[in-house]
């Protein structure tokens, strides 16, 4: 899958052996190393899944292998099969800085994987090729295992690896051209929406709605796989295969979901403006009695409190949070200096700013406040996060 931002999300399930088939600088797992300059990360769940994965085909190993090297063949399994999920979504990175966008980085976790992208690709062509890239590779990995097994004169372990490695690359190729997002398949269908209609907005509607298509068949394929009996009553997969295509479903309707509302907040950024959300602010010294501060802001009808000295120039913002967790009777002991926070560089803002510019600014460095200023230094007001919040509510 591929994860780019503004947000959308894609999905490399590991296929199940045999024939029955997660702010930008935090660390989303154990770090492995920087292949071609991507940082790869291995999230805590791929441990869980390995056992599992080691566990329901130790079974098949132990008809060719006795215990306990049946258990260890069968965990080999288990990490060749992550390392097919890793080309995957290396190649969708390599593909991406390539064509010149940053990657961020590479995930492996309980359902596969994910590759984040700094950025969306700028022409559907691009989209097109980094999001075939990473579902090429498990087919060409599954067509080199039937070739293998074809002609290389190979014992029986080996054979039941090669042939479980390849149903494997062959199920997460074909799954992820499912034609809706998050998965690869949808990242395509929205290129060629994008390239016939010229708005990507239209591609990604579309392919969210087909992905939340794909995520209710997801559901009813596995409860019917999972019901099914022939007339002698053998037959089904069982209700474990039930619970993880409910999983794998889940996922993708949260993925779908999550790429129809950043569409919506795309429509709604450039309406943003500092001016249009931004607080009054009461100016008041360091050593005032918070009390004092709060019956002067409620005087000016303002919403914000700004630490400023004798000659007016602001020194520090107070959160409305510590104003409100603050009970009423300490709040004439206690100055607005001491739940002022120091105005750094970074956050202040120009008033002026909108759109896209705000966004990006805001996102440089988190804060609950703003100071927004005029061009000429002076005060315009307070910027609060949960107005910005507020102002995509409903999206």
């Amino acid at each position: 899958m591929t994860n780019s931002a503004p947000p959308t999300q894609g999905k490399t399930p590991a296929g199940d052996p045999g024939p029955r088939n997660g702010g930008p600088n935090a660390r989303p797992g154990l770090y492995m190393g920087r292949p071609f300059g991507v940082p790869v990360y291995v999230s805590p769940s791929w441990f869980l899944v390995a056992i599992l994965v080691t566990v329901m085909f130790e079974g098949q190993v132990n008809g060719v292998i006795d215990r306990p090297l049946s258990y260890i063949v069968a965990f080999a399994y288990a990490v060749l099969l992550y390392g097919s999920v890793f080309v995957h979504e290396l190649s969708h990175a390599v593909t991406a800085r390539v064509l010149g966008l940053p990657v961020r980085s590479v995930t492996l976790h309980i359902l596969g994987g994910e590759t984040s992208i700094e950025r969306e690709a700028a022409t559907p062509g691009r989209e097109f090729l980094i999001a075939f890239a990473g579902p090429l590779v498990n087919l060409v990995l599954a067509g080199l295992g039937l070739l293998a097994h074809a002609v290389l004169p190979l014992p029986d372990v080996a054979l039941l690896l090669i042939d479980a490695l390849t149903f494997a690359n062959l199920l997460v190729g074909v799954f992820n051209l499912l034609p809706g997002l998050p998965l690869d398949g949808g990242r395509l269908v929205r290129a060629l929406v994008w390239k016939a209609t010229g708005h990507s907005r239209s591609g990604a509607i579309f392919a969210g709605w087909v992905g939340r298509g794909v995520a209710v068949a997801c559901l009813i394929a596995g409860a019917y796989l999972a019901t099914y009996r022939t007339e002698d009553g053998t037959g089904g997969i069982g209700w474990l295969a039930l619970l993880w295509s409910a999983l794998v479903a889940s996922f993708i309707w949260v993925g779908a979901t999550q790429a129809i509302r950043a569409e919506r907040f795309r429509d709604r950024v450039p309406l943003l403006s500092a001016r249009r959300l931004a607080r009054r602010a009461t100016l008041v010294t360091p050593d005032t009695p918070l009390a004092e501060a709060v019956r002067r802001a409620h005087a000016d009808h303002a919403g914000a409190l700004v630490v400023a000295d004798h000659d007016g120039t602001p020194q520090g913002l107070v959160s409305e949070k510590a104003v409100t967790a603050t009970p009423e009777h300490r709040r004439p002991w206690i100055t607005v200096g001491e739940l002022s926070r120091g105005i750094e560089p970074d956050l202040t803002l120009p008033a002026d700013l909108t759109g896209e510019d705000l966004i990006d600014a805001l996102r440089r460095n988190p804060a609950s406040e703003y100071l927004l200023t005029e061009p000429d230094g002076r005060v315009y007001g307070v910027l609060a996060v949960t107005d910005v919040d507020r102002a995509f509510a409903g999206v």
